[in-house]
């Protein structure tokens, strides 16, 4: 039974993890923001084809014409002003806002530093060619592309927490006035958004937000960032839409309403949320694929419709970090932007939220760096264990005291399979022994160490945290020595684990073949998970040498 549960266990971790380590997607070359057209010139086709949800009848690619309705005579005509930027700063981020639709174009996290090559200082979301909060108006079939408006800034720089938290902008054109009012706050990430277009003729009306085409890339893993980008909405539950599902040019409908849109990298978002009760949510997403490289989607472009009556539209904006308890105190269930588990979220999530608290709590009242923790919480979980393991342990001594008389049973029955099931539950029932307690060590710690895989590969408190000679616990060691721990460790529990069992060629080829594959396995791992998991190995040695002593004193073997 033993050995049956540690094949199967690494036949899922084959099939599960190893095809990404054997065959990632080609590393996208040169530098990203020529690739992708870092000044904006490769966008504007995408962003008109983006333009077109109800009422609206421009196709992709296609100069933006309008022929009908006073709207579209009446702001036809390019605005000849020049764009400037305004910086808006608070002890948490630098947002760079362009006068030329009022868009989003830069977003400096001050916590958080790029890994990038090339890129040294803070973390810039926002590339140069952001359709971020650009907007489109809709009103029957008429289309007012506001992102062409350049708007007049009430500051050009405002420090939030200073006594200024608003940023207002007007633009006029004609009889038509549009005012947008941000609002920020000091301690959050979150910022609030009012819109007002006043035009005769602007009944009803539709929003359009304009989401992407990325954010920019600042991971020195840079494919692992890439296949993490994707559009999140919710509805009743979360949904992802993968970039790398969206073929270049092709779009894809999504229908509402939704809470929020969020476009995501591995650790950073950039979303747009209705968290006011009686708010009117998105009525849905239209997303247009983008450039490729090699097999990796590198960008998409999204608008997002929000109901705009008379012209008027409210919304809230996140541009930050996927901090956990962040996004929790928002509630709205921002935290699954990015859930742990991927297919196995039902089992997984629930663990990984608990695992994740207890190392943020342990952290925050400890006073002990993340690498300790790790180590402490690898000790604390096998202290735990200790007495449910000790109970399978002996389960399996017991199970292998009985194996002559079980031999015995199934070769005197073998002719009879409901008579040899019944003198086999008669015996383990007579011992006391539970057939299935033996697989229970190897399975305890199973949960555990699943969650934490995706801990480390969500959780940006991880994130170039360094810890000893390791220079990111959320990486992989670069001189593999963790690994190497670890499957020593794991080689070390096994060895002691048969100490007084009778010789078996099986059971010696595991001894050897599981820490070989479990380092292979491992080497690519998060370094946090490799150090866990080495810990929890070497916790669990004094445990198998007290049961290895008792058995051999059972059995009457030398060194009991």
């Amino acid at each position: 039974m033993d050995r049956r549960v540690v094949l199967a266990i690494i036949l899922i971790l084959i099939v599960w993890i190893l095809p990404s380590i054997l065959f990632p997607p080609k590393k996208p070359s040169g530098p990203v923001d020529q690739r992708l057209g870092g000044s904006g010139d490769t966008i504007p086709a995408a962003a008109r084809a983006g333009t077109s949800l109800p009422g609206d009848s421009v196709r992709a690619g296609s100069p933006e014409r309008r022929t009908a309705g006073p709207l579209s005579r009446r702001t036809a005509a390019p605005d000849s002003q020049l764009e400037h930027l305004v910086t808006v700063e608070s002890p948490l981020y630098r947002y760079v806002f362009s006068t030329r639709g009022g868009r989003l174009v830069g977003a400096m996290l001050k916590g958080y530093r790029s890994f990038a090559r090339g890129d040294t200082g803070e973390a810039q979301l926002i590339p140069d060619s952001s359709e971020f909060l650009s907007y489109r108006l809709v009103f029957g079939r008429d289309t007012v592309d506001l992102s062409r408006w350049v708007f007049e800034p009430s500051a050009d720089r405002v420090d939030v927490g200073s006594g200024a938290d608003e940023l207002t902008w007007t633009a006029r054109r004609g009889a038509a006035t549009v005012t947008l009012r941000y609002r920020f706050t000091p301690k959050e990430y979150l910022f609030g958004v009012v819109g007002d277009f006043r035009s005769a003729g602007a009944e009803g009306g539709l929003a359009l937000v304009g989401l992407g085409p990325r954010l920019r890339m600042i991971e020195a893993d840079s494919v692992g960032d890439y296949r993490s980008y994707a559009i999140v909405t919710k509805a009743r539950s979360a949904e992802r839409l993968d970039f790398s599902s969206i073929d270049p040019n092709a779009r894809k409908e999504l229908a509402g309403p939704f809470e929020w849109v969020a476009l995501k990298s591995k650790y950073f978002m950039a979303a747009v949320l209705t968290l006011d009760p009686g708010t009117p949510h998105f009525g849905g997403v239209a997303a247009i694929g983008g450039l490729r490289s090699g097999r990796v989607a590198t960008q998409a472009l999204a608008f997002a419709s929000l109901p705009a009556p008379a012209g008027m539209f409210s919304h809230s904006v996140y541009v930050g970090p996927q901090e956990y308890r962040r996004l929790a105190a928002i509630g709205h269930d921002l935290t699954d932007v990015n859930p742990y588990g991927s297919i196995f979220r039902p089992i997984i999530q629930p663990s990984s939220v608990l695992i994740v608290n207890i190392l943020l709590w342990m952290h925050l009242h400890l006073h002990l760096a993340y690498g300790w923790v790790l180590i402490l919480f690898g000790l604390a979980v096998r202290v735990a264990l200790w007495p449910l393991n000790q109970k399978a342990m002996r389960s399996s001594m017991a199970m292998q005291a009985i194996q002559p008389e079980l031999k015995s049973i199934q070769e005197r029955y073998k002719k009879d399979p409901p008579k040899l099931q019944q003198e086999m539950m008669r015996l383990y029932k007579e011992h006391g022994v539970n057939p299935l307690g033996g697989c229970l060590p190897m399975l305890i710690p199973m949960p555990v160490l699943f969650a934490l895989f995706f801990v480390f590969a969500n959780t940006i408190e991880f994130r170039g945290v360094p810890f000893l000679w390791l220079p990111d616990l959320s990486r992989a060691d670069p001189i593999y020595i963790i690994p190497g721990v670890m499957g020593l460790s794991m080689y070390g529990v096994s060895k002691i684990g048969q100490l007084g069992m009778p010789p078996n060629p099986q059971t010696t080829m595991m001894l050897y073949m599981m820490p070989i594959m479990f380092t292979v396995l491992f080497l690519n791992f998060s370094s946090g998970l490799n150090l866990y998991y080495a810990v929890s190995n070497i916790a669990s040695i004094p445990q198998q040498w007290l049961i290895a002593k008792e058995r051999m004193r059972r059995l009457g073997r030398p060194g009991g």
